[in-house]
């Protein structure tokens, strides 16, 4: 009894875990599982400081970031910004080999600095571009691949909901995260233009040039007109979101509210605007924002039930015990959250394993900045991974019948791979990630 006391707090992780995967809810399954263990290790009076700890975290004004953000890109993705965006790229891309498939990354990377929200890009690209590329004659398994791939990148390039949620957890400013975000995504967006480029020339057949007819139908003047059109509007949303940050002249929580008119007024100016729309991008908005809070609310519970039963002390003990020295425990730490990541999504991983795993590194003397980052670009594959990448599910709900499953799970291979190089480089090479905030601020 004693043994099974001592090792509890793991008890209750593995319960919670192996609940997850038999398909319960995932706050009330994180919220059930801590009040039962809760109840059993100490009684109801443990919880007298619960709803102090639940008022704590629902007041945190740097949360209000997460709404502001989520209604930000759904509203981008009702103004239309995408599909002109990916049909100008595609003219500008046009005559090289590979060169739908770059603009497709450029627009996801453009898409991903102004909504944040995976979902939304994956959707919205899977919708204009998979046809398009099938049409140019693409391999399958790579159009899938990069549509999927590039969708994700609204995770790691700022504003992003899950550096929002990580700078919250782990305690550090969320304008210095997104800063440092900056140069990882620029590396990971490298990463997959290269391997386009590469793969192009490899099999030109994959990835052919866009048939020369189309481009002869636009002029210079033309076309100079309507990448103004479709590249300026976002880069002035992008830009005065995180310039306001950057200059100091408003938080990030501000610098939303700035984003979420933004957005409202690109609407407006593309004559997407109207009532259906903003009752759409609200429902969608309460919708999202309720599932982040409740499972905030769910993992503000399993937090104090795992302190409380000493598992911080615990794990802490177990991971610090082995012969590995600060890069191994490292390594350890992010291939678990990578492993999860094949079972999970990056909200129950940044609620559940990072408030765990986070402070035994910050204990080991890791720069939590760089660790933050760190976590966000491998929570990035966690939407690529199978059996449950999300990304997978939505680009399978938008495509074209003759695209299988199997295509889209040998797309996403070569992408997974980048990104764990690019994971390498980031380790590698932490001033990828702290330099830039250094210079800024």
């Amino acid at each position: 009894m004693e043994f099974i006391n001592e090792f509890m707090p793991l008890i209750m992780f593995t319960a919670v875990f192996a609940l997850l995967l038999l398909g319960f809810p995932v706050a009330f399954t994180i919220g059930g599982v801590s009040l039962f263990f809760g109840l059993y290790g100490f009684g109801p009076g443990f919880f007298e400081l619960l709803p102090l700890r639940i008022w704590g975290t629902m007041t945190n004004f740097s949360l209000l970031a997460v709404p502001l953000f989520i209604y930000m890109g759904v509203m981008l993705e009702k103004s239309g910004l995408a599909e002109e965006l990916l049909e100008a790229m595609a003219l500008v891309f046009g005559k090289i080999r590979g060169g739908l498939a770059l603009s497709v990354i450029f627009v996801g990377a453009l898409m991903g600095a102004s909504t944040g929200i995976v979902g939304a890009t994956v959707v919205t690209m899977g919708l204009l571009s998979v046809p398009t590329m099938l049409r140019n004659h693409y391999n399958k398994s790579l159009t899938t691949g990069i549509v999927a791939a590039s969708g994700t990148l609204g995770q790691i390039i700022p504003p992003s909901i899950v550096l929002v949620l990580l700078g919250d957890i782990m305690n550090v400013p969320i304008g210095d995260l997104f800063v440092a975000a900056i140069i990882p995504g620029f590396i990971l967006v490298s990463l997959y233009m290269l391997y386009v480029f590469i793969i192009a020339n490899i099999k030109p057949e994959w990835a052919p040039p866009v048939d020369q007819k189309i481009l002869d139908q636009i002029t210079r003047h033309e076309l100079l007109a309507k990448i103004f059109k479709a590249l300026i509007p976002p880069l002035i949303l992008m830009i005065s979101v995180l310039g306001s940050i950057f200059a100091g002249i408003a938080s990030p929580t501000e610098a939303a509210s700035v984003g979420a008119i933004g957005a409202t007024l690109l609407t407006i100016l593309h004559g997407r605007f109207n009532f259906q729309i903003v009752k759409n991008v609200m429902d969608m908005t309460t919708r999202l924002t309720c599932m982040v809070f409740i499972i905030l609310v769910g993992a503000s519970t399993l937090g104090l039930v795992f302190r409380g039963l000493g598992g911080d002390d615990l794990v802490r003990g177990l991971i610090t015990a082995l012969p590995f020295g600060r890069a191994g425990i490292l390594f350890i730490v992010m291939s678990i959250i990578f492993i999860a990541g094949f079972f999970l999504d990056f909200i129950e991983i940044t609620f559940i394993h990072v408030p765990v795993l986070a402070p035994i590194m910050i204990h080991l003397g890791v720069d939590p900045l760089w660790l933050a980052v760190l976590i966000a670009v491998n929570l990035q594959t966690s939407f690529l991974t199978p059996p449950f990448g999300f990304s997978l599910f939505y680009l399978k709900g938008v495509t074209p019948s003759e695209i299988k499953t199997t295509d889209i799970y040998k797309g996403i291979i070569p992408f997974v791979i980048i990104q764990i190089i690019g994971l390498g480089i980031i380790c590698l090479f932490p001033e990828s990630v702290t330099w830039l905030p250094k210079v800024v601020f």
